[in-house]
């Protein structure tokens, strides 16, 4: 048998690639394209419960046609009390195979891969979906995979106000104090879901409840808005899809089944479904569905996250750590 190396990249080297907020946007879209032009298998995430912690594993699975031409698995834990031990919400390590042999290629800490590629999903979502014109942005959730949506949506749409929440005042806090400094610019942290979301153009939903919670009110959202909701556990109420013109997911086979998700209790009533489903992102990525088609338009997105966006982003991960000369490669077999 030929020598098989996997390529190594820590969470150092990921943080050395100082991979731009343009190079993970492209890597992202580019995945989507390919799964709206039907050039990626994609499977129903798992869960692993372990009944030792207040948390779980999310297993994810999917593989790309060339030019990335990959399979992937990445394993992530979202526990809910990391923070008291000092540790992210999420810890992820994502796997890379040769998707004719079967031969392991490579292995990256994803980490940063998921809170990148969510925020990643979340811009791109809200450039075809929300108002050209959005200058108000409220973000409820302060952890994990936040930054990078308010950092990625301001880098398209450079908003004149961003608010912030998150149940813990000195989360909110320094996540607002460490957005304007890295942003240039003011953000608002408030003191409830209201003050965040109402009237915003884009409201993003990326809280950790422990249990479905309807936080977030309907009423809130102005005629026009993009509404991103995505935590584990609802916070929106059952009428939120009942203002909708235009509902989007990331994937539809993910987001019609399992236990968790945002927007479960709508899928169980019936009120998305299949006839109610606009599209997937990838195809409006691809040009078969159209986006936004009018300032009128009230829009919701969802997205359980793809194990296409990981594959995408790990792969141009590794092609620039090898142009840099960054990681490690590890005898295998």
């Amino acid at each position: 048998m030929p020598p098989i190396y996997i390529d190594f990249l820590n969470r150092l080297d990921i943080e050395e690639l100082k991979i731009t907020d343009d190079e993970i946007l492209a890597a992202v879209e580019g995945g989507l394209l390919s799964q709206g032009r039907g050039e990626t298998v994609i499977e129903p995430r798992m869960h692993l419960e372990p009944g030792v912690a207040n948390g779980h594993f999310n297993v994810l699975r999917g593989a790309i046609k060339p030019p990335i031409d990959s399979a992937g698995v990445k394993i992530v834990g979202d526990f809910v009390d990391n923070y008291k031990l000092g540790f992210p919400s999420e810890l992820a390590m994502l796997a890379l195979f040769d998707p004719r042999t079967g031969a392991p290629k490579a292995i990256l800490d994803a980490g940063g891969i998921t809170d990148m590629r969510t925020g990643a999903v979340t811009a791109i979502g809200a450039k075809h979906l929300a108002r050209k014109n959005s200058k108000i942005l409220g973000h409820v959730g302060a952890r994990g995979t936040a930054y990078w949506n308010v950092r990625l949506l301001d880098h398209l749409f450079d908003f004149d106000e961003i608010r912030v929440h998150s149940r813990r005042p000195e989360s909110r806090d320094a996540f607002a104090t460490r957005l304007s400094a890295d942003l240039g610019k003011p953000v608002i942290a408030t003191s409830d879901w209201q003050a965040c979301v109402e009237g915003a153009d884009i409201v993003v939903e990326a809280s950790r409840l422990d249990q479905p919670t309807p936080m977030l009110k309907t009423a809130w959202i102005k005629q026009g808005a993009l509404v991103v909701p995505y935590g584990t556990m609802s916070a929106v109420e059952l009428s939120l899809t009942d203002i909708m013109s235009k509902m989007v997911v990331d994937d539809w086979g993910q987001c019609k089944g399992g236990k968790f998700g945002s927007l479960r209790a709508h899928v169980e009533a019936g009120k998305l479904s299949e006839t109610t489903l606009h599209a997937e992102l990838g195809q409006i990525v691809a040009g078969l569905k159209p986006g936004r088609q009018s300032e009128d338009e009230t829009n919701l997105f969802w997205h359980r996250g793809l194990s296409l966006s990981d594959i995408a982003l790990g792969h141009a991960m590794l092609e620039k750590s090898k142009r840099l000369g960054l990681g490690q490669r590890l005898r295998f077999a």
